[in-house]
């Protein structure tokens, strides 16, 4: 007897099918075709149910009351007893298994080896079928069902992926952990790792044997006529009629601004699921979603031509060796400009409809609590699943996981987990990117020829917020001075280490603008200091203007690196993203007056594009009046007038205005460039810096502390980077000008002997002493940092 198994996917039409298989189940029956009715009466669920890894808990299992790895066990001998019976009572020359959700969920080898000796009875003859579209319109769709059951990220996670080589793992390594009760599951929140078709074939066969995978091409218009029943017959290799199907309307998808409400929506509901023990039910989650419709557009998948972009080559090879494909199937959507997300219209608030939603959301946690908490305590302590009669292949010694002690005594589960998908991802952190040779300490930079600036232009101006940086400030200003910044305009709160003194004497030398910002209103002292340096004449007259804080430095890596230099190679760009490059502290632990650039030399691999944090940017943007407004990373409120003219470049010059013209704050794989301009980001600084700023919390975000997982992001010291360190020279002479001023030098030496001070008696307090020795202690590399920070809940 042959077994044809019918994968899906989830969005080329399954459930029409299985709408067909079921009304014709007794022709099928008989042409010797036996359609099981035991398993599911359309959609064989039970079967998907039962082989899934005990762990893997998805929404079915959780919501059908299969969560416990005991029930899921009985599952498992129930469906297997249940198809020997109909196999022997029937006597079938082929047994017919459909499940949609088995190609799009089954993950794990393991969980399609448990497939296979679920199976393993009733025969050997087993053909894995397959319908497939296009990945641009298939992801549309499925990004649409994902919503609609919970999704809560958007899109730009796909495009981020777009063109990887490793589509499959790089989608599973997004996945978060499996959180029943807390909405957070693979199916739900991971991008579709099963658009990778070659992937899906070659692990489908690895399992089943070469050749037992067909991938048939999804064709709409068939599917929902009434000639639908043809696609069946040529699926199982069936002679002769079985009638015709009544015709269908085919699926019809949300609109783009629904999507964006539902999405914003999940947000609400999983962070209000991670904070409470309340539950939303999935059909009570379907419900609030339809409560939120709006009508609109819907997402054209030309706007994910960069998807489709990175599968075709894999999809012409494709078609050679799956002989029911047709080129219409794989050919995607004319390229439309970028996907953006749309705008949920109408003013909507997805806290304004929480309220709204609470007292159903109470009243359903009531009536759901009771089932669901005795399975959900019993997850940790279940035992394992009993053998079914026949045994699922052993499962193979866990490999040796490769951890450093130093990372084996602090990272969680979901960090070791993470940490064996990186090391086989296209995520994995590295240093081989670009052009510098960066380990060689070339001969130093010349000093840079004055500039003259024509008649009302202010040139090249920094903008920036401070709060007690006085150790910094010199340095930091004789450093972009040397390099060719010709203004600066600094915003301060809240000071009481010599840092507005310092900023004070030097507007006295008319070397920079500084406005006291204590006074400042809204979300943070940032934005208001932004929105008010729109009306300072150093800014309305500018050539170029960057928002750059006082641990960060551009290295300009071309040239004799200057900004002239600089300039000469990006041609008529407007808009420059200059990449972070994060350094760690060096194995430096005590605060010293000496320069930041020359202590510490080691930093991020250039590959890191996992924290998102890595990667971030700010942007030096030429002052054209294109953006209404200054963000802390990038203007913002692009002008209508101004869309065709904007260019942005990366740090090698690049273009990549179709990503970053309208939003955006950090680079993705496809963006990311050092070559000629990065940023050198020195959030910690020495431990004792670090230990002061811990105090004193994130200048920036007066309500945010900075804890140990800070450390852990920020302390990179994997690789080194020499490059800066040219500047010293011309850096120092610049540096001994200003502070051969007697007012600076007072007041330069009086800040560092104060964050001395605050040092010492931080070192007394034990909470400080504690969180200064544990940051000390701990030693990962640049894979384990990246595995322990995406396990990280913590601010962006």
């Amino acid at each position: 007897m042959r077994i044809y198994l019918h994968i899906g996917l989830e969005q080329t039409g399954a459930d029409r099918l299985q709408d067909i298989l079921s009304d014709k189940r007794e022709q099928l029956a008989g042409k010797g075709y036996l359609f099981p009715r035991g398993l599911g009466p359309k959609n064989h669920t039970r079967l998907y149910m039962a082989v899934t890894d005990p762990d893997h808990i998805d929404p079915l299992r959780f919501n059908r009351g299969f969560i416990a790895s005991d029930k899921q066990a009985a599952l498992f001998n129930d469906v297997q007893q249940a198809l020997i019976r109909d196999v022997a009572a029937k006597q079938p020359q082929a047994l017919i298994l459909s499940a949609a959700q088995l190609g799009g969920s089954l993950a794990r080898r393991s969980e399609i080896e448990r497939l296979k000796a679920l199976l393993a009875p009733l025969s050997d003859d087993i053909q894995v079928i397959a319908h497939i579209d296009e990945q641009g319109r298939l992801l549309a769709r499925h990004y649409a069902a994902q919503v609609l059951a919970g999704r809560a990220t958007s899109l730009e996670m796909e495009m981020e992926m777009a063109g990887t080589a490793d589509w499959w793992d790089d989608a599973l390594l997004d996945g978060h952990e499996i959180v029943p009760q807390n909405g957070q599951f693979l199916e739900t929140q991971c991008p579709a790792f099963w658009l990778d078709y070659q992937q899906l074939q070659a692990e489908w066969e690895a399992v089943f044997g070469a050749g037992s995978v067909s991938f048939r091409p999804y064709d709409e218009a068939l599917f929902y006529s009434e000639d639908a029943t043809d696609e069946i017959r040529a699926m199982f290799g069936i002679d002769g009629s079985i009638g015709r199907a009544a015709a269908a309307k085919p699926p019809q998808q949300p609109s783009a601004a629904w999507l964006t409400r539902g999405r914003l929506m999940n947000e609400v509901f999983l962070d209000l699921l991670r904070k409470s023990d309340r539950i939303i039910n999935r059909q009570l989650w379907r419900k609030f979603m339809g409560e939120i419709a709006v009508p609109g557009p819907v997402i054209e998948p030309g706007s994910l031509a960069p998807v489709s972009l990175g599968f075709a080559d894999a999809n012409r090879a494709l078609l050679d060796t799956h002989p029911a494909l047709t080129d219409t199937c794989l050919t995607p959507d004319a390229p439309l400009p970028d996907w953006q997300e749309a705008d949920p219209t109408k003013g909507f608030r997805a806290t304004q409809y929480l309220l709204g939603f609470l007292w159903r959301i109470d009243k359903a946690t009531q009536e759901d609590r009771k089932d669901k908490a005795a399975d959900i305590a019993r997850l940790s302590g279940a035992p394992a699943p009993q053998a079914a009669p026949a045994d699922p292949a052993p499962a193979e010694p866990a490999p040796k996981d490769g951890l450093s002690d130093s990372a084996r005594r602090i990272m969680t589960p979901l960090a070791v987990q993470n940490y064996e998908k990186l090391r086989a991802s296209s995520f994995r952190p590295h240093n081989r990117l670009g052009l510098v040779d960066e380990e060689q300490l070339a001969a130093p930079y010349a000093p840079m020829e004055p500039r003259n600036l024509p008649a009302g232009s202010t040139g090249t101006l920094i903008v920036g917020c401070m709060k007690n940086e006085a150790p910094y400030i010199l340095e930091w200003v004789a450093y972009h001075r040397a390099i060719g910044i010709d203004n600066f305009l600094i915003y301060t709160n809240d000071c009481t280490d010599g840092t507005s003194e310092i900023l004070d004497r030097l507007q006295e030398l008319g070397i920079v603008q500084h406005r006291n910002n204590d006074a400042w209103k809204g979300n943070s002292p940032q934005q208001h200091a932004l929105n008010q340096a729109l009306k300072e004449p150093v800014l309305q007259n500018a050539d170029w203007i960057a928002h750059v804080d006082v641990d960060e430095f551009m290295n300009i890596r071309c040239g004799n690196g200057t900004l002239p230099d600089f300039f000469d190679r990006i041609g008529d760009a407007t808009n420059v993203a200059m990449t972070w490059r994060l350094f760690g502290h060096n194995g430096v632990t005590a605060l010293e007056d000496r320069f930041v650039i020359d202590q510490f030399d080691t930093c991020a691999p250039k590959f890191c594009p996992k924290p998102h944090t890595v990667w971030g940017f700010k942007t030096m943007f030429k002052n054209i009046g294109a953006y209404e407004k200054i963000s802390c990373h990038r203007p913002n409120k692009l002008r209508d007038d101004f869309k065709s003219s904007v260019k942005w470049v990366n740090g090698s010059g690049q273009d990549m205005t179709s990503e970053a013209a309208e939003k955006g704050w950090r680079n993705s794989k496809k963006s990311i460039g050092y070559d000629l301009i990065q940023l050198n980001h020195y959030a910690l600084r020495s431990a004792e810096s670090y230990l002061v700023k811990r105090q004193r919390g994130r200048a920036l975000h007066v309500d945010r502390s900075i804890g140990l997982n800070y450390w852990i992001r920020m302390d990179w010291s994997d690789f080194r980077d020499l490059t800066i360190k040219r500047n010293l020279p011309r850096m120092q002479a610049e540096f001994e000008r200003l502070k051969g001023d007697e007012v600076l030098r007072h007041w330069h030496d009086k800040g560092f002997e104060w964050h001395k001070a605050k040092a010492a008696e931080l070192h007394q307090i034990p909470e400080f002493e504690d969180l200064y020795q544990q940051a000390l202690t701990i030693k990962l590399d640049e894979t384990e940092r990246v595995a322990y920070a995406l396990a990280l809940d913590m601010e962006s």
